[in-house]
């Protein structure tokens, strides 16, 4: 009788055994392709924050803060950029489009981004997706602003709510801007960005706010009102920063060494890109945490096999005996230990393969509509398969200690066994 198919009699004779081996490696396998998938959809998720945008240019600083205030809405500037200079790139022949930004107010500690429409015609996540409204329309008035998912769900507001927007960032104790409010005419679909977590009003309607105030405090006894500013200049004297689509991406060095010298103000221009993986090298700890994870989770399931293999041993040294005195050499116990080993592992690789993607199936729409990440189901990688490899490769080697032992007992041990 072939050494596989005993093998497999085995096995099927120690279901219960066999079965809860395969479950084991099974679960280690499904957690150790999902910790990787996730982590590999994280990061390129975390990359394409913001995506189809060539520069984003800002007053002189470092390009990870650059990064942080325009894309994350995280700190603040160094300094603002003036509406001249602005105008200057955005009416460059190789300029495609231009989005201004400009930041500096909140709501309930979301911060407020005053832009324009080029922003929900041009901005891109993802793989260039485009932002998409789940409510309501753009902003077309003044005091119109279009809420990210995010703030619209936790604050419960509606299309039509009134808004007050407060001076600064702070989340309490802030000056409001309570004569001119706000109203929400649109609600954006979920992104998984911090699009989400942004209130978005036009460039006009931040100046409009801001009017009869001075450094930073509403001036003494002079007021105007939501209906008198709509009468008045509100063209924005600087902004924050600013986002650049090029005609051609050839020209994206030229146009950085361009912002980067200019003479009329210190600005900085930097390729989204390349600062964001700057920055999630910063954050690479988080990363490598979940890489030991993998790790350990496929390591203990091994380590799992392995226990109950060499427990098995001492129970079946009467099989093993009954083989041996059948002409069973011991070479084909010791290869019969490994081949039950092998097929324990594989079952394992296969289920669990098997169980990770019907759980994408299932639950890629879920995460995507509550966390924006979206996880792409495609054929295992390169790295996949190198990984079921080396588990695999793990497997076989964590037969070999039980193998051995089986390999060393005597028919001497399975009669005795008897008595």
């Amino acid at each position: 009788m072939p050494i596989f198919t005993i093998a497999v009699k085995s096995l099927l004779n120690r279901k219960s055994t066999a079965t809860l081996t395969i479950i084991a490696i099974a679960i280690s396998v499904t957690l150790l392709l999902g910790v990787e998938r996730i982590r590999s959809e994280a990061r390129s998720s975390f990359a394409n924050t913001i995506s189809g945008t060539d520069l984003i240019i800002g007053a002189r600083g470092g390009s990870i803060q650059l990064l942080l205030y325009s894309v994350f809405r995280i700190g603040n500037a160094t300094n603002n950029i003036s509406w001249g200079s602005y105008r200057k790139f955005a009416e460059l022949p190789s300029v495609a489009w231009t989005i201004p930004l400009s930041l500096g107010d909140s709501h309930l500690g979301y911060r407020v981004l005053g832009t324009t429409g080029e922003y929900f015609r041009h901005y891109r996540y993802g793989a260039k997706r485009k932002l998409q409204f789940l409510k309501g329309v753009a902003f077309d008035d003044i005091f119109d602003a279009v809420l990210g998912a995010e703030v619209a769900e936790k604050l419960g507001y509606r299309v039509g709510d009134p808004l007050i927007v407060t001076h600064g960032i702070a989340k309490q104790g802030g000056q409001d801007h309570g004569d001119k409010p706000f109203r929400v005419s649109g609600v954006l679909a979920k992104t998984g960005t911090p699009v989400d977590q942004t209130i978005h009003v036009s460039l006009a309607g931040i100046e409009a706010i801001h009017i009869d105030w001075r450094g930073g405090a509403k001036v003494t006894g002079f007021s105007i009102t939501a209906d008198e500013v709509r009468s008045l200049n509100l063209q924005p004297k600087s902004i924050t920063a600013f986002l650049v689509g090029l005609n051609s991406r050839l020209d994206a060095f030229r146009i950085q060494r361009q912002a980067n010298i200019f003479d009329r103000e210190p600005l900085t221009a930097i390729l989204p890109g390349v600062a964001l993986h700057e920055l999630w090298s910063v954050l690479g700890t988080a990363e490598t945490a979940l890489s030991v994870i993998s790790f350990l989770v496929i390591a203990t399931s091994i380590l799992g096999m392995l226990t109950v293999l060499l427990a098995g041993v001492n129970e079946r040294r009467r099989e093993f005996s009954v083989l041996r005195s059948v002409g069973a050499r011991t070479r084909q116990i010791f290869t019969l230990h490994l081949i039950e080993a092998l097929f324990l592992t594989a079952a394992g690789i296969v289920i669990g393969t098997a169980v990770l993607y019907a759980l994408l199936l299932f639950s890629q729409p879920i995460i995507e509509e509550h966390y924006g990440l979206f996880i792409n189901i495609s054929p295992p990688t390169k790295g996949d398969i190198m990984r079921l490899t080396l588990v695999l490769l793990a497997g076989l080697i964590a037969g070999i200690a039980p193998a051995w032992r089986a390999y060393k007992s005597t028919l001497a041990d399975g009669l005795n066994a008897q008595h």
